[in-house]
């Protein structure tokens, strides 16, 4: 019989039923509902990724709420654009008078909200309206059983999160509900524990792609990263950009406000402590030095430069012409900084002004990112494409090289900001984009940040960092706009031997952290998790030491080594990896291998050895050695 080859199959949507909810609107998943279910008992977060229904899961507890009891609900989210989306979608979904769910926003008025606030059953909003309502007592939460924290990563230091969670439990002491929802809490176990102390969180709900409860509803995901070669045209301006760089570090680690002075070793993160070393020097002294202000304005420098080195690098010629065009006509402008006045007029950075109005040419992720979207469009002619951007400039720069390519229709989306003489989008015109991009009018959005959280932009077929970014969150968030509803992809353009590289591991080795993190804390410390100080107290330790979980579960730190990619397939290299250490290779300006901040060394073969003390450069090297780092071996 061969009837077995003519077997299909036909999937049954089976729609959720319940009194508060409109029929055939959800579907019925078992995840969803075994999540609800725990959050109906505890304070709960939830991690789930990007499309998988977070909202569902609150919309459960919510109709849960309005059969069993009269109080109030609050659907907290972090922008308005979210907000609109999230009052728009109970709306549709609820079996309730429309009327009965407000929106508060800041548009509204004080004495309005006060009133809305007394016939509404259901209320969304920002947290920071509903702040200010708490602080002029307009509010009380004491009627409110339920509230939704949506993007709840944010409930850490001074954001309106905490003192709204902080006010619910004082103004309503029991039979108090609390959901936090978020694709990404981070990769921090400190942050993680701040926000599960901050929303008195005393269940935490994880579930991955891999899940088998999930795995049916997820869409396969392909990632590509693409190697980027440098252009040696570029070559010459970075060389100006890291001696300029590498003169302010030298004075910096003088007056020991930065560990080093290699251009290698050197990140944003250590120049913004030293800004914050010289500023509390600054504070404590009743007349500050002079020094301390030299010190200021060169940092200040230091990390302009190091902006303008990742531009050429990382964005290319276009973004460092527009960067430096912008400080020169700041430095020209009333109330300047000394710092950009000094850059200004300094002779290196002019010679860079100088030669980059000589160069001609793009960076070749440019190319790149016309090539994968017209491959993309060739393969598939009605796809949605997102092409994510860090900086605007590039965003205005894609959209103007796209704009006259066949069959490409792209749109810049940004925030609503004023940036540098750009005027942003209102959220107006951004609902229109995203409605055009829904409706195929666009099907290429260049867009920054600010489509990575949250707003209600369709699935696409493909996704394309520009430039990856370092915060797993936002990597996260990224890879979320697609495969949501079918198969997607994700292409990453890194450019060698930059911070693009770094960047991109760094995300990697965040979100691999967070996952173990999070997994460790409903596994092993769950239980503790039921006064949520304590925990805090236990995992912080009250002597604040930088202790990781890992740490209290006594693994294994791995010992990583810095080495210069010239070395990085030498025998001693092998060596170190094959004795479990971590090699991780860079582009270094001085030494082969960094052992830590103070070590650094220089590898020589006898050859080698000689042929540098003949031609003289041994001497230097030695020097510049010394002068990078306290302990220099050779």
């Amino acid at each position: 019989m061969q009837s077995n080859k003519n077997l299909f199959f036909i999937t049954f949507f089976v729609y959720l039923k319940n009194k508060f909810i409109k029929p055939d609107t959800i579907q019925e998943r078992s995840y969803q509902l075994n999540i609800a279910k725990s959050a109906l008992k505890h304070n709960t977060l939830v991690v789930l990724p990007t499309g998988l229904g977070k909202t569902i899961i609150a919309l459960f507890i919510i109709a849960n709420k309005l059969e069993n009891d009269k109080d109030k609900i609050m659907f907290l989210a972090p922008t308005k654009p979210l907000v609109l989306q999230h009052a728009k979608f109970l709306r549709d979904t609820l079996s309730i008078d429309p009327d009965k769910i407000s929106v508060f926003t800041g548009e509204i008025s004080p004495d309005k909200r006060k009133k809305m606030w007394e016939k509404s059953r259901i209320i969304v909003s920002t947290p920071q309206v509903i702040e200010n309502d708490l602080l002029s007592n307009r509010i009380n939460l004491k009627d409110v059983s339920f509230i939704v924290f949506d993007e709840a990563h944010h409930a850490v230091g001074e954001y309106s999160y905490v003192f709204i969670s902080d006010m619910y439990r004082k103004q309503r002491r029991e039979d108090r509900l609390i959901l936090g929802m978020t694709a990404s809490p981070g990769s921090d176990i400190h942050k993680i524990i701040e926000v599960c102390k901050n929303l008195e969180i005393t269940n935490i709900e994880i579930r991955t792609k891999y899940d088998p409860d999930v795995r049916p509803y997820v869409h396969d995901l392909k990632i590509l990263w693409k190697e980027i070669p440098l252009p040696k045209d570029f070559a010459y301006v970075i060389q100006l950009l890291r001696k300029s760089l590498s003169d302010r570090l030298k004075i910096l680690k003088e007056m020991n406000v930065v560990d080093t002075s290699s251009v290698s070793l050197i990140n944003r993160t250590k120049l913004l402590d030293a800004q914050k070393k010289i500023q509390s020097l600054i504070r404590e002294e009743a007349k500050p030095s002079k020094m301390l202000f030299r010190a200021a304005s060169i940092q200040s420098e230091a990390m302009k430069i190091y902006y303008a080195l990742e531009l050429i690098q990382t964005q290319g010629v276009n973004a460092l012409k527009n960067y430096f065009q912008r400080m020169i006509n700041e430095a020209g402008s009333k109330g300047s900084t000394k710092s950009v006045r000094t850059l200004a007029s300094d002779k290196t950075i002019l010679e860079v002004v100088a030669y980059l109005r000589s160069l001609d040419i793009e960076h070749p992720k440019v190319k790149e990112i016309i090539n994968v979207i017209k491959r993309q469009l060739e393969e598939k002619p009605d796809s949605k494409i997102i092409v994510f951007t860090h900086y605007r400039d590039t965003s205005k720069y894609l959209v103007k090289k796209l704009e006259n390519i066949e069959n490409v229709n792209p749109v810049r989306f940004i925030g609503q900001a004023v940036k540098n003489g750009d005027k942003g989008l209102t959220q107006r015109q951004q609902a229109e984009i995203i409605k055009k991009f829904k409706e195929d009018t666009y099907n290429v959005l260049i867009a920054t940040s600010v489509a990575e959280e949250g707003l209600d932009i369709p699935s696409t077929d493909l996704v394309v960092f520009y430039e990856p970014v370092p915060s797993e969150i936002r990597a996260i968030q990224r890879r979320g706009r697609t495969a949501r509803k079918m198969p997607g992809k994700v292409v990453i353009l890194i450019t060698k031997g930059t911070p693009d590289e770094a960047y991109y591991w760094s995300a990697k080795r965040k979100e691999k952290r967070m996952r173990s993190e999070l997994e460790m804390l409903r596994a092993k410390l769950g239980k503790e998790l039921e006064n949520p100080d304590v925990f805090y107290k236990k995992i912080i330790g009250e002597d604040n030491t930088q202790k990781t979980l890992a740490e209290f579960t006594e693994e294994k730190n791995k010992i990583k080594i810095i080495v210069d990619h010239r070395e990085y397939h030498s025998n001693v290299a092998k060596k170190l990896v094959s004795k479990d250490v971590e090699v991780e290779p860079r582009q270094l300006d001085v030494g082969d291998y960094i052992l830590s901040s103070r070590i650094g060394v220089e590898r020589k073969n006898v050859d080698d050895y000689l042929n540098s003390l003949i031609d003289g450069k041994l001497f230097k090297q030695i020097q510049q050695l010394r002068d990078a780092y306290s302990r220099p071996i050779l």
